[in-house]
């Protein structure tokens, strides 16, 4: 009979709740694909923490059975300290990668893993100490970090969203160019789970037959479901997520704002929190859309999903979006999405089931949003047409059981290979 091999998963972001106060949408992520290593493996999990209280309360429900979980933390809740500042978390992050490839070593002796995965974060240039120097076959990703924002949109940021970018870009030079243990997880990694165009580009041509373009957000099967109450008469507009600069959410009010001149009983909800709140509504009230535009707090996902499916579309004006969970979740609601065409939602967004744009100026992008707002509003059943087929391309490739059939091929792929050398 067949030993059923054993994985270890690097998941710092594994929380089946997701809240604004950790990492949401790497969260689910990190729970989501390692309930789906555990359909074919042994798995053991380090994670942070931080993260304890709400993955034991679910494993006493019943999740996540036979899987073990292994918490690591840094000393002196440096977490407090270090969270202040973006940039921070990725130091601190880095940090907590040493202990947790310390943890691995000690576990790999003992248990003698037949392969591992680095899940969480999702960041090329922070690379995985456990992938650099832990000796059994390495899977590496999904990973993202290698979008940026378009240099003409910096004129747009304000004199601390500029500095925050370029704190990034650096950090990501010395990532990518210095950090012995970025080259070692590229080359050691038999396999790069990539989530968009740009963090493939980043990667050495040599290793391109190792890359696997691989989506690093998915759906789960029951949050498949159709429109809701559309036939109101009013048109709805919604868009989500942490309401911060590089979002660029103000181009969407500003979008919206030409569109809702010519169209008076239009509506945008934005759902979302974050530092830029206060700003988008002074730009609304400036704009004279306060009666219009409705900014709401962090929502539970299954409110959050019933909005969705009350809703007509779903803008999404971000600069620099690695991955997009949101988009793929309007997609599931069977909302068809205006967005911008780069990295993960760029990679999300169809023809069949969106409109995405080239971001080439901020003058040209709202202009662009503002014809797509057009366009869907004045032609209905366009508009129900590109919800269905937003629908059933969630439903095909983004359920995370269709995501965890792949990544099993994927190290299925590599354990037969191993075998075969053996």
């Amino acid at each position: 009979m067949k030993k059923k091999p054993r994985v270890l998963a690097s998941a710092y972001a594994f929380n089946p709740e997701g809240g604004p106060h950790l990492h949401p949408g790497e969260d689910i992520v990190g729970w989501r694909l390692v309930e789906q290593l555990s359909r074919f493996y042994y798995v053991w999990v380090i994670t942070h923490s931080c993260n304890k209280p709400a993955v034991e309360s679910y494993k006493k429900k019943g999740a996540l059975p036979g899987v073990i979980i292994e918490y690591v933390r840094l000393p002196f809740n440096l977490r407090r300290i270090f969270y202040k500042l973006e940039i921070g978390q990725r130091v601190y992050y880095y940090i907590w990668q040493i202990l947790a490839w310390r943890k691995a070593r000690i576990l790999h002796k003992r248990v003698g893993f037949d392969a591992a995965q680095h899940i969480t974060f999702n960041n090329d240039w922070i690379p995985s100490f456990i992938g650099a120097w832990l000796p059994v076959p390495f899977i590496w990703g999904p990973v993202g970090g290698g979008q940026r924002t378009p240099p003409a949109f910096y004129s747009g940021y304000k004199k601390r969203g500029r500095a925050a970018d370029k704190v990034r870009l650096f950090g990501q030079w010395i990532g990518r160019n210095v950090l012995v243990s970025r080259r070692l997880c590229v080359r050691n990694a038999r396999a790069i789970l990539v989530c968009n165009n740009e963090t493939r580009d980043k990667m050495p041509p040599h290793v391109s037959p190792k890359v696997h373009f691989f989506p690093v957000n998915g759906i789960a099967e029951e949050d498949v479901s159709g429109p809701n109450g559309r036939n109101s008469g009013e048109f709805r507009v919604l868009s989500v997520g942490r309401m911060i600069h590089w979002k660029n959410f103000s181009s969407g009010i500003e979008a919206f704002g030409m569109f809702h001149e010519r169209h008076k009983g239009s509506r945008l909800t934005m759902i979302g929190y974050g530092p830029q709140r206060e700003k988008l509504e002074a730009l609304a009230e400036e704009l004279g859309l306060e009666d219009s535009i409705k900014f709401v707090d962090w929502m539970a996902r299954q409110d959050l999903f019933d909005v969705m499916r009350a809703s007509d579309v779903f803008l999404h004006p971000a600069l620099r979006e690695g991955g997009g969970a949101v988009v793929v979740e309007a997609m599931a609601c069977g909302l068809p999405v205006v967005g911008l065409d780069n990295a993960g939602p760029g990679m999300h967004i169809r023809g069949g089931w969106g409109i995405k744009i080239k971001p080439q100026s901020p003058s040209q992008i709202i202009s662009e949003m503002t014809e797509a707002l057009e366009k869907l509003h004045n032609d209905r059943a366009l508009r129900l047409r590109m919800g269905e087929a937003a629908l059933q391309r969630a439903r095909s490739f983004y359920v995370w059981d269709r995501q965890g059939e792949r990544l099993h091929g994927i190290i299925e792929g590599i354990l037969a290979e191993d075998g075969a050398k053996a």
